[in-house]
């Protein structure tokens, strides 16, 4: 059994269990141990989640985020879980006839054969498209099943916000649990998503006891930790292994930051709108140009259709601009805390597809592209950010992981439990 809680940081669910919120979670520590572990840049789900499943570096399965460039027209493209290269761990296990069910997995969508149950996660446009087999769309149908909730409703009305990830939360685990009880499986991914939303709109309540939305915070963990309750006491009961873990950590933020300025400002991107809605006016003059939410790209000559730089200056281009970078303050504070190459982080067959340069930001700034942005930084209603070096991994079954595991590594572990047998 895999219990996910998307975006739930180490220090959080110390500080809850510690203070009571999380008792469940709480017991479970204190049996298994609480890990911390790390996830590869960029820090977002669609590039987590897909290292788990596939238990591979990026470089190795080829997603470097939610969207890339079309090298020819600089239109944005998406990736999806249908073109995705490789094999996950249920399609790998699938072969040998374990049956697997996968309840809310982020860049899953659009869902693909397997021998079993697919709900996809976000992104998922099209409840009829993330289902597979196609004869469990009558119970999601019935239950008014919801793949997300509605993220602009974060911004305008919080209250509801919070009503709604409640609600989706609730019919979330009533299909678990029917689908739980009714069906056979050997590998089970039930993914909890309300955190990350939770934390992206209204982290500064969960320290704040003066916030009108702190209880409600505090309330949704609660109902958090019941289901975790719930679910491993009867996997005990059972006798079936599981883990609980997250995709990336959380901070607050103290400010936007938006790369594509900077790059403008020293004569790095160009583009011939005045005021682009994406990167379709890309100059010749352009060396670099970023792609969310920390990914440098050099404007090759031969890869782009108006690339003009050429490989001989790749080295001094990166140079150059990791330095910039690296040097970057804002109100006194440095902003990044590295740079890295791509061969630095990334391996696999892959590795062409990867971002030249990928940045890491200091604790508290969060980076975006911000191509369509008229200022280098900002505070916006945005209240938590990713991080890389702080999510949480709790294993009952003991795969003895040392120091602090990549999230592949741990999809890895999980792989290889199931192929010897």
């Amino acid at each position: 059994m895999v219990i996910g809680i998307d975006g739930v940081p180490y220090e959080l669910v110390e500080d809850f269990a510690r203070k009571g919120i999380m008792p469940n979670t709480k017991k479970l520590m204190e049996k298994y141990g609480l890990i911390k572990t790390r996830v590869p840049l960029p820090e977002i789900s669609s590039v987590s989640w897909t290292s788990f499943m596939t238990g591979m570096n990026p470089g190795e399965h080829g997603i470097y985020g939610f969207m890339e460039l079309n090298p020819d027209n600089y239109s944005y493209t998406f990736p999806s879980f249908k073109t995705l290269p490789v094999k996950t761990v249920w399609e790998e296990i699938g072969s040998g006839k374990k049956r697997s069910v996968i309840i809310n997995l982020p860049n899953t969508y659009p869902a693909r054969p397997l021998n079993g149950i697919l709900v996809s996660g976000f992104v998922a446009l099209d409840l009829e498209r993330a289902v597979y087999p196609l004869s469990i769309l009558p119970d999601l149908q019935e239950m008014n099943y919801q793949v997300d909730v509605d993220a602009a409703v974060g911004k305008s009305d919080k209250k509801l916000f919070l009503k709604d990830l409640d609600e989706v939360l609730g019919i979330r685990y009533d299909f678990y649990k029917k689908i739980e009880k009714r069906e056979k499986w050997d590998l089970f991914f039930f993914i909890i998503t309300g955190t990350d939303r939770l934390h992206h709109f209204l982290f500064d309540a969960k320290d704040d006891p003066g916030s009108p939305y702190h209880q409600g915070f505090l309330d949704y963990y609660r109902e958090v930790d019941r289901i975790i309750g719930e679910i491993t006491a009867d996997m005990e009961q059972r006798g079936i292994p599981f883990i609980i873990l997250s995709d990336h950590g959380f901070v607050k933020i103290k400010k936007e930051v938006y790369i594509s300025q900077y790059l403008k400002k020293w004569g790095y991107l160009h583009l011939e709108d005045e005021k682009p809605k994406n990167l379709k006016s890309i100059s010749g003059k352009t060396r670099i140009f970023a792609l969310d939410p920390s990914r440098l790209y050099l404007h090759l000559e031969g890869k782009y259709k108006r690339g003009s730089v050429k490989k001989k200056d790749c080295e001094k281009l990166r140079e150059e601009v990791k330095t910039r970078f690296l040097d970057l303050e804002i109100e006194g504070e440095r902003v990044i805390k590295d740079v890295f190459y791509k061969e630095d982080i990334y391996y696999g067959k892959y590795l062409d597809k990867a971002p030249d340069l990928v940045l890491l930001s200091n604790y508290g700034f969060d980076l975006k592209s911000g191509v369509t942005k008229g200022s280098y930084y900002d505070k916006t209603f945005f209240e938590g950010m990713h991080t890389c070096d702080n999510a949480m991994l709790i294993d009952s079954y003991g795969f003895d992981f040392k120091n602090q595991p990549y999230i592949y590594e741990i999809g890895k572990k999980l792989n290889n439990y199931f192929l010897p047998r």
